[in-house]
């Protein structure tokens, strides 16, 4: 959530900002009168309690005929108490409510519009040319079928639409990707983590995923548990209610988890293959910092990611992602979007966003500075999104014969293995 001091002082900043959004500006006015109520009330509250113990002073002190009226003030203010208490409290009750519906700032340099009106930043790699290679390009499904890699018919048949299975090369390719991101985290200086995938509902709520992504979420009614989308949730909660000391930051993880994600709205969407699925494995970056520093470590994230894109020798580009296409915790956020050869276009493989002190606000955690204790800033990136980065690395890295090129990097993590070789023809 933000500052309501920054809301009271700069409404038409956060007007802006929900209007970038494409985010209901009125919310901006009703959280601002219901916030009027909550303070207003509070004083009043605290006038009549201060009256009322003023009172229990003179009582004791007053003669019979004073005593009777002070008696029958008394019960009024009482009642009047206990009247400012309940509407204080359904005005603050109200106001976060509010609250919690209002997206994070954005940033002032980011991009405004939809899904489309994003700003390219840079591009990386060579695009191949496979006509002039002599040969037409398969498609990441038809190269996982040959490899004996993946298998969406048998995923449909015992869990439905947009489930699957690695097999064979497939499987040890996802466990030799997984190694990978998690060794340049961990020489990095992350600290990795394995996460739970099942979280309370302040977790949730708490990062941001119980708004407009709320319909993407799967909860499990008879526990009231939510199965998370990215371990970016648990590592989020992880210091929740927490003060952490200045010295001790940067705190850097990198969590490793299944991620669960109904993909609602998308039907029709990526339904061949495994590019869009309901489950799939994620190796994801996290990070507690000062405010002060969230850019530049918005930043170092970015280039944490491109460092592993490049790894991968894949040909990729950057976009500035525009204000619409935001999610609600994000202030600003770069992905990093691969070349797909049968798609011809590139599609999202990372994305790191700056919360600032979004998440931070909603789920209490703060860094103490000497005597001063504030909410910091917390980030996410994607390092290894599994089924996206091998639907890339076949596409990209197949040849003639439908053999796949293993990149250099994932090589000691296959046994060596330079050739992913067909299993049939």
């Amino acid at each position: 959530m933000i500052d309501l001091r920054l809301l009271r002082e700069d409404p038409d900043r956060v007007r802006a900002s929900q209007r970038a959004r494409g985010e209901d500006v009125a919310l901006v006015d009703s959280l601002l009168s219901a916030d009027e109520r909550r303070r207003s009330s509070g004083v009043r509250f605290d006038e009549l309690r201060a009256e009322q113990k003023q009172l229990g002073k003179l009582i004791p002190k007053a003669s019979a005929d004073e005593k009777a009226e002070l008696l029958k003030r008394a019960e009024q203010l009482k009642a009047d108490v206990r009247a400012a208490d309940a509407e204080r409290d359904a005005a603050d009750a109200e106001t976060q409510q509010l609250l919690q519906q209002l997206g994070n700032l954005v940033h002032p340099d980011v991009p405004v519009g939809g899904e489309e009106d994003f700003v390219t930043l840079e591009t990386h790699g060579t695009i191949r040319d496979f006509g002039a290679e002599g040969f037409e390009p398969r498609d990441h499904l038809e190269l996982g079928q040959l490899l004996g890699a993946i298998d969406v018919e048998r995923g449909a048949k015992v869990s439905g639409s947009r489930f699957y299975f690695l097999t064979g090369v497939g499987a040890l390719l996802e466990l030799a990707l997984v190694n990978a991101a998690i060794a340049q985290a961990t020489a990095a200086g992350f600290t990795p983590m394995l996460t739970p995938a099942l979280v309370r509902p302040q977790s949730m709520a708490g990062t941001g995923f119980l708004g407009q992504a709320a319909q993407d979420v799967y909860h499990l009614d008879k526990d009231d548990l939510y199965l998370v989308g990215t371990s970016e949730v648990p590592l989020a909660a992880y210091h929740m209610d927490e003060i952490i000391d200045a010295d001790r930051l940067p705190l850097r993880y990198a969590g490793f988890s299944p991620c669960f994600r109904r993909e609602a709205g998308s039907h029709g969407k990526d339904t061949r293959g495994i590019f869009r699925v309901h489950q799939f494995d994620k190796v994801e970056m996290f990070t507690y910092v000062t405010p002060e520093d969230s850019q530049e470590e918005h930043k170092r994230l970015l280039e944490w990611e491109k460092q592993w894109l490049t790894s991968l020798e894949l040909p990729f580009r950057v976009i500035d992602v525009a204000s619409a296409d935001l999610g609600a915790s994000a202030s600003r956020k770069y992905d990093c979007e691969a070349w797909i050869p049968t798609q011809g276009k590139y599609r999202e493989l990372t994305s790191t966003s700056d919360c600032t002190e979004f998440q931070s606000r909603r789920l209490s955690i703060r860094v103490r500075e000497g005597k001063q204790v504030r909410p910091l800033a917390t980030l996410n990136g994607t390092l290894c999104a599994v089924p996206r980065t091998i639907v890339a690395i076949l596409e990209n890295h197949q040849q003639a014969d439908g053999s796949v090129r293993v990149p250099e990097v994932l090589r000691p993590y296959l046994g060596g293995r330079e050739v992913l070789e067909p299993v049939a023809k």
